[in-house]
């Protein structure tokens, strides 16, 4: 075939996407590690196990925002790609007020409980002065924070991915400026590492809602009857839950790991140990920047059932990943000072540790990896119960169960083994449960991916072509002979001929236009992505254009959407 489909629009998408929300993840998790940096530089490493100490409250408010963000954004998504706009405003509107009624209880909570909260973070009376300090300069910044990091995840969808990325850059820098300012100049201490974040969020937070005055945004605030909203709320939390519940697990492990490696090694065990957590955090910019640009465009791809465009842009991903994973293991594996100089880390008592924890650490990077990816990947699809079964393994159950036993069997050095055992045993888990899931639907689903095989009765062909007249008449010729025995050989080939002219007509240049055709149910579906101005076909016959008018004269239905900055029509043809 000479116009089969190349998957160029798609990988310019997915490249438009990667770069900016990269970017988000560098400015937004950024923010930990400029904390932990400044703390160290200004306060001593040691001070580091106050950060570490708060982590289990701060994972907890994650739980909620991300769920929120996370679940919602995904069957936004899907609703967008089936055209039902009333549902996916009713997900963003609940999705945001939930969020912000949650933080707000929670942030209410912790300023009636204090005591009670501060001493189940630790059991050091020294500890609970300093986190104390922090506890009440950061917990100010729980609601901005949370709405505009939910807020962030519709933005992108709905095709904002600058602002997403500006709304963290700003948080990233106000509170890098202020760390400085507070605890440098005003001799704040710890104090002033919470009162930046704080600062950083409220003016994030109040930057990203310039979405709400974008006359071109597409979501909006709906009254939901209250009959749907517990449905709807059911349905984000099924779908948010695994990836949001990764800081819950996170927060459970530690509150374990912290205690044992006190055993062993008192505060420089927990200063360590926050080192390595923050060493992930560094990884993890790079890898949730990967993951968060391909769940969108799986969840879109996937609800269409284009499995070719899902495979393509999983390989692409686990291509990115696994480059990420080696060069950052033998980075750090090679060179573990690099820890030592971003945490400045150098009293001489500390580093032989410190160089050997990093060194032994670095080795779960890769595994790690591929874990998250793929945990992103099965929440996209909507395979919740094996994303659960991963976050569970990796984040929790194994992580903890291993550093109890290693630790019994080889001392200290166990422990930091069990961060690389947990990642290989996943990794080998994902693959068994691939497998079986393989031999189980009889080949519906193959390959670590479980990538869905496409129905065979089904006839289908996939096209790209660039934006120009002479392509899309002779992609209509082509169409014509595929379809030569059937009866949609005509219908379809002139409507696709009339809203290719039209599109190219309605921009000053298009690259590439991806065309799905499939017969299904009886009739014929014509499926049409493209970037360039947004349109409508049934909106714009006002504008008197003869491609339209045809098309309308042909066609029985025509579904327009714009996701992801893609403009997608589908065209059913049934006479």
């Amino acid at each position: 075939m000479e116009y089969e489909r190349n998957f160029k629009l798609l990988n310019n998408n997915f490249k438009k996407l990667f770069f900016p929300t990269l970017m988000a993840s560098i400015a937004g998790n950024f923010a930990i590690i400029v904390d932990a940096f400044f703390i160290s530089l200004f306060m001593g490493p040691i001070y580091l196990s106050v950060v570490q100490s708060m982590q289990p409250l701060l994972s907890f408010e994650n739980v909620i925002y991300w769920m929120m963000g996370i679940g919602g954004s995904i069957l936004c998504t899907g609703a967008k790609t089936d055209f039902d706009d009333e549902k996916a405003n009713a997900i963003f509107t609940i999705s945001i007020v939930t969020t912000v009624i949650a933080i707000l209880c929670l942030t209410l909570f912790c300023y009636a409980f204090p005591d009670f909260i501060i001493g189940s973070l630790t059991d050091s009376n020294l500890l609970k002065a300093f986190i104390s300090e922090y506890y009440y300069m950061a917990i100010p910044g729980f609601l901005f924070m949370s709405y505009m990091v939910c807020l962030a995840y519709f933005v992108k969808t709905d095709g904002f991915i600058k602002l997403q990325f500006n709304a963290f850059l700003i948080c990233n820098l106000i509170n890098m400026i202020f760390d400085v300012v507070f605890m440098k100049f005003l001799n704040m201490g710890i104090s002033g590492a919470g009162l930046a974040l704080t600062l950083g969020s409220v003016v994030s937070a109040i930057y990203i809602t310039v979405y709400f005055f974008n006359p071109q945004r597409s979501l909006k605030f709906i009254k939901v009857k209250f009959s749907q909203i517990t449905g709807y709320l059911a349905g984000i939390c099924k779908a948010g839950f695994s990836i949001s519940s990764i800081p819950l697990y996170i927060a459970l492990k530690f509150l374990f790991l912290n205690s044992l490696i006190s055993i062993y090694l008192g505060e420089l065990g927990l200063s360590a140990l926050n080192m390595c957590q923050n060493t992930i955090f560094l990884v993890e910019i790079f890898i949730l920047g990967t993951s968060q640009a391909l769940l969108p465009i799986v969840t879109v791809y996937y609800n269409e059932e284009d499995y070719n465009g899902v495979k393509y842009v999983v390989d692409k991903s686990l291509k990115i990943v696994i480059a990420f994973g080696i060069f950052f293991t033998l980075l750090f594996l090679i060179f573990p000072q690099t820890v030592l100089f971003i945490f400045n880390v150098t009293n001489p008592n500390y580093i032989p540790t410190v160089l050997n924890v990093i060194r032994i650490f670095s080795l779960s990077i890769l595994g790690f990896s591929i874990n998250y990816m793929y945990l992103f990947y099965a929440q996209s699809v909507e395979f919740n119960k094996l994303a659960n079964l991963i976050i569970l393994l990796e984040g929790f159950i194994l992580p903890v169960i291993l550093a109890y036993v290693l630790s019994g069997l080889f001392g200290v050095y166990g422990f930091w083994i069990s961060f690389v055992a947990a990642e290989l045993l996943t990794l080998l888990f994902i693959f068994i449960y691939s497998r079986y899931i393989a031999r189980k639907t009889d080949g519906e689903y193959s390959g670590f991916f479980l990538n869905r095989r496409y129905d065979d009765n089904e006839r289908r062909f996939e096209f790209t072509i660039e934006g120009n007249k002479e392509d899309a008449i002779n992609l209509s010729k082509e169409v014509k002979k595929f379809l030569s025995d059937s009866r949609f050989a005509y219908p379809v080939s002139s409507a696709l001929e009339e809203i290719v002219f039209y599109i190219i007509d309605a921009n000053e240049k298009v690259d590439f236009i991806d065309i799905i055709i499939r017969e299904k149910d009886d009739s014929m579906r014509i499926s049409i992505k493209n970037s360039g101005i947004s349109y409508n076909p049934k909106e714009d016959i006002d504008l008197d254009s003869v491609y339209i008018s045809k098309l309308n004269e042909i066609a029985d239905d025509i579904e327009f959407s714009q996701i992801l900055g893609l403009n997608n029509t589908v065209i059913t043809i049934k006479n």
